[in-house]
Formats: C-alpha cells, structure tokens, sequence
C-alpha cells in the first residue's frame, strides 16, 4: 500500500462492493429466460418484475443518504450490503413463496422481493458520496467520485461472463444464492478495514489527513467539508436549489440508458438476433467496453477542465451537455441499422458517451454542499432513480405495443431531457434559503 494514500485503499473497496452490486441487480436480465419459462411469463409481465426493483430503490437512496449523514456511512453500507444479499438469496424462492402463500402468484412473490432487494441496494451510491466527502480533498472530488462510480460500468461489464458462467454449471437459483453469500463475505472484511472518517482510523497518517482537508486550491463558491459557513439544512432544501434539481434531471438521463442495457438488452439481443446464452457471456459484454474507460477518463478529465478554466460549470455542466449530446445520437441512430455488429457498436460507443460524465451528477453536490453530501446525494437519486421503475416497465409495454426500436427512440428522448436540464446547472451556487439559514447560524 502505498505511503499516505490509505484513501484509495477505501476507493477501491467502494469500487469492489459497487461492482457486486451491479452483478447482484443484473443477474436476473440473465436468468430471463429459465425465469420467464418456468413461470410462464410474458414481456409486460417480465418489464414489471425488472421494474419493481426501482420501486423499492428510490426509497432505499433516499433514506440511505440521510442515514448515512446522520449515523455515518459505515452503519449504512453494512446494513445495505448485508441486507441486499440476503434478498439476493431470497430471489431464488421469490417465484415459488408467491406460489404458495399468494394465491399462486409468481408475479407478487417476486414483486415483494425485487421491491427489498431494491431498497437494500439504494443507499450504496449516496454512501459512497457521503464516503467521499469525508475522505478526499477538494481538488481529486472529479476523479475520486469517478474511481468510486468505475465499480458500476465494471460490474455491468463482468455480470454477463459470471452469471452466464454460473448458470451453466450450476442453474439460476444455485447462482442467486453465490451472488448473495459473496456480498455478505465483503459486509465482513469491510467492517475491519473502514472508519467513517479518517481522522478516526490509525493508518492514516498525519501528513494524508493534511492533503484530504486541505482547502488551498478550493474555487470561488466551491466548499470544503469543514467549512463554517456550510451549515447542515433539512432535507427539503434541496428543492429549493435549481442547480441541484435540474442535476438529478440529469442523472435521470444517464440512469435511463443505464438501466435501459442493464435490464433489457439480453432479451433483445436472443429476440431479435438469436444468440443463445453462451454467446451473450461474451456479447453481453460489448455495450459495457468503452463505458469502463470513459467512466474513468471523465472524472480526471472534469478536474482538468476545473483547474484550467477555474469555471465549475465548463467542467461540470457544460462538459456532461456535450456527452449527453453524442449519448443521444447514438441511441436514436439504432433504429436505423439492422445488422447486429452496427447495433453493438452504436451502444458501446453510445453507453461510453453516457458513462463520460457519470460522477458528474455526484460531483456537482460535493461542490455545492459537501455537509449534506449524503442526504442530497440520497433526494438526487431518489429522483433520478425513477429510471429504474420507468426505464424497464415502459420497454416492456413498447416492445408489446410496437417493437424493440422503440424503446431506443424513448432512450434517445430521455438523454434529450437530461442535456437541456444540464445546460442550466451551476455548481456551487446556493439557494437564498441556504444563505439565510447559514447567516442566522452564524449570527
């Protein structure tokens, strides 16, 4: 381990548990087909089971990001990790406990189950930047959120060789109970080697506690963790801040497409190009490829942008408009090629383009409120969240109603909204309510 950067120890072992949870959450767009046979499913019915996830995840960010401010970010990774593995578990019997103390539902077992399983997962990325502002200095908030996010284009990239690999050898329920036994495994070692600040672990040395609370290259309306005239405010603020609200439009975009891959595309890649399950371990892959680099060069790149222009909104705002721009084209260009290598690469470019500003979203609170960083990262991705119940459920009724295309023009749509909604964020500004509330606290 490297002399006085104990910080990125705890980075990656954010980038490890966002890894297990993109396998965890996509494990079941894999196991579609067994899943959909055995209980005899169809598309709309099967949108709604990948869509309830979302319900249940929304709630779970919104309040993992208040708990994580208020009990510290270690309490809540526990909690969330150790309970969405269980529900993780408790997904291979969803369909058959429906069966038998429903009414001989499948649909509401695995309703239930997907609704706690998303609200386990929920709190991780508010955590994360709860996490973040506690550990990292001002100046590496653009990289250090893209190296804590790069867990997320990973685990998408690596969850079609691990499922498929698992659901050959050992069938899709043996595969959802080793999903969830390996989260609980890293719930354990995370227990020993975190602390919800540095200031509390002993391997942080003095000299690194020094580099992360430094607030000498901080811009102007850019603020430090410890600084005094960032007093904690309600959560309900956050709606009283343009910036912040038009930001969670934002990642709704970026969530929409996300989710959009995530949930659907295996289905659609056996539907209408007919590849079996051992080659979506490998093609399952390429959406993911470029989504891993860009996720990364983002956040370095933003941070460039910061210290070269000395403008929060070039780095933050303007740089994901542009992104979101090409995200767009891609997306709405599918429907026009027919081939699958032409489609592949429109979504592996497409989704690189998407991931380029992924901390983005996350970064802009850190700049504006790093105090509330977990209970406005929490609202942020409760609203933006509301991809992951609208993403999922509206394809399936599209690919009913009409057929696969359309659900890449609703994508191409969604991304539209989201570069509009951040051509209008400012980082760092405040709200009037903010200022007042500081100023009577101050007073």
């Amino acid at each position: 381990m490297l002399q006085h950067k104990y910080r990125y120890f705890i980075i990656f072992m954010m980038i490890v548990i966002n890894i297990i949870n993109y396998v965890d959450r996509g494990a079941i767009s894999f196991a579609q087909a067994d899943i959909i046979k055995e209980f005899g499913l169809d598309p709309i019915s099967w949108g709604a089971i990948l869509g309830y996830f979302g319900y249940g995840y929304i709630f779970g960010a919104l309040f993992g990001g208040t708990l994580a401010d208020k009990k510290g970010p270690k309490f809540v990774w526990l909690l969330a990790s150790i309970a969405w593995s269980v529900f993780e578990i408790g997904m291979a019997f969803a369909g058959n406990i429906g069966a038998v103390l429903f009414g001989g539902s499948a649909l509401l077992g695995f309703a239930i189950f997907r609704i706690l399983f998303g609200l386990s997962e929920g709190p991780t990325l508010s955590t994360m930047n709860k996490t973040l502002a506690n550990w990292v200095s001002p100046k590496e908030k653009g990289f250090t959120v893209a190296l804590g996010l790069l867990g997320t284009p990973v685990g998408a990239l690596i969850t079609a060789p691990i499922v498929v690999g698992l659901l050959t050898v050992s069938g899709w329920r043996t595969t959802f109970i080793l999903l969830g036994v390996f989260g609980i495994i890293w719930a354990i070692i995370w227990s020993k080697v975190f602390k919800n600040r540095p200031e509390d672990h002993p391997k942080v040395s003095e000299i690194e506690l020094q580099e992360i609370r430094s607030t000498e290259h901080l811009l102007d309306g850019e603020r430090g963790l410890e600084s005094e005239n960032d007093r904690p405010v309600k959560w309900h603020h956050f709606f009283k801040n343009p910036s912040l609200v038009l930001n969670a439009v934002g990642y709704f975009a970026f969530l929409y497409v996300n989710f959009l891959l995530l949930t659907w595309t295996p289905k659609y890649l056996q539907d209408e190009f007919h590849f079996d399950l051992a080659s979506l371990g490998y093609i399952g892959m390429i959406p993911w490829i470029g989504a891993v680099c860009t996720a990364l060069i983002g956040g370095r790149f933003s941070d460039y942008l910061r210290a070269k222009t000395g403008s929060l909104r070039v780095a933050r705002s303007w740089f994901t408009v542009v992104s979101l721009f090409f995200t767009a084209i891609c997306f709405m260009a599918i429907p026009f090629v027919s081939t699958p290598t032409a489609v592949l690469t429109l979504m592996c470019v497409g989704n690189a383009f998407n991931y380029l500003p992924n901390s983005i979203y996350w970064t802009v609170i850190l700049d504006t409120a790093p105090n509330q960083a977990g209970t406005f990262g929490g609202v942020t991705h409760f609203i933006a969240n509301l991809a992951t119940i609208i993403a999922p459920t509206l394809t399936g009724t599209l690919v009913a109603k009409y057929n696969y295309n359309a659900m890449f023009t609703a994508a191409g749509i969604a991304v539209v909204i989201g570069m509009v909604a951040m051509s209008f964020v400012k980082p760092g500004s405040r709200s009037a309510t903010q200022e007042n509330y500081n100023t009577k606290s101050l007073a």
